[in-house]
């Protein structure tokens, strides 16, 4: 009765992942075909749309923007969430509440409103930060708080902090050193993961693009958006393109969780 019971579960999630991935393969057969019309099967195959697309020097700037203030958003991200996170744990524990409070405020709030609160703000600046990637740091930041600060408060809850950092103190280690030699180290398998995750959460953020800087920094988004009306081949090839590059940031991710966990590979 277990064994028919474990076949029937195993065949419905077969059955749902198979429905999940049509979508995907019936894109993937549209990016590569000649062209198809009123057919079942397209009329030819070619890898001529994934060719014009990867030598666009159009796209590949985009792309490259893309990765720039998404990296450039993740490393302020962290050199300012880590010393954060470890004074609140380590000095003012009290305060993680307060702080699980505030990180919710940018879901409190939607992107579309939270664009247009930031152009009425910054609109008549004296510096000018409208259509610059600039804005697009600090609104970036924004999204990668939560993920990243709930990431490393998990990590921090499940190492015992003060128990190491009394240990290294008696060994006569100064807090920061206790901290860079012994605390971050112990976190590295959660900022990994965190890290990775946001990256290809921040890769296709499109609201905060589209309405602060849009074509003036076009990113990856912003030219697909653009491209929406060329053919319907190219478009397929440029979002699978897309979503092979956030499969690999995910394998990658998964990947160094398992190998700095002590999973052998």
């Amino acid at each position: 009765m277990s064994a028919v019971n474990l076949s029937y579960h195993k065949f419905i999630v077969y059955l749902i992942t198979g429905l999940l991935l049509i979508p995907i393969l019936a894109m993937l057969l549209y990016s590569i075909s000649s062209s198809w019309g009123a057919t079942i099967l397209p009329d030819g195959l070619t890898l001529n749309w994934y060719w014009k697309l990867l030598t666009d020097t159009r796209f590949l700037a985009a792309f490259g923007r893309s990765l720039l203030i998404s990296t450039a958003a993740l490393a302020l991200s962290v050199a300012l969430i880590l010393p954060a996170i470890f004074v609140v744990f380590y000095y003012f524990p009290k305060l993680d509440r307060l702080m699980n409070l505030l990180i919710m405020l940018p879901f409190a709030v939607p992107p579309v409103v939270s664009s247009v609160g930031l152009l009425q703000l910054y609109s008549d600046s004296a510096v000018p930060l409208i259509g610059t990637p600039w804005i697009l740091l600090g609104t970036y930041f924004t999204i990668a708080l939560p993920f990243m600060y709930r990431t490393l408060a998990t990590g921090l809850s499940t190492i015992h902090l003060h128990d190491l950092m009394d240990a290294a103190h008696l060994l006569g280690a100064s807090t920061t050193k206790a901290f860079l030699m012994i605390i971050l180290p112990n976190l590295k398998k959660g900022l990994m993961t965190s890290v990775f995750l946001c990256f290809s959460f921040l890769l296709g953020e499109f609201v905060f693009s589209n309405m602060l800087v849009g074509a003036r920094f076009e990113t990856l988004q912003i030219y697909l958006y653009n491209m929406r009306q060329t053919s319907g081949h190219f478009t397929s090839a440029l979002v699978m393109t897309y979503l092979l590059f956030i499969f690999l940031l995910t394998w990658l991710a998964s990947r160094l969780g398992f190998n700095q966990s002590g999973v052998k590979s």
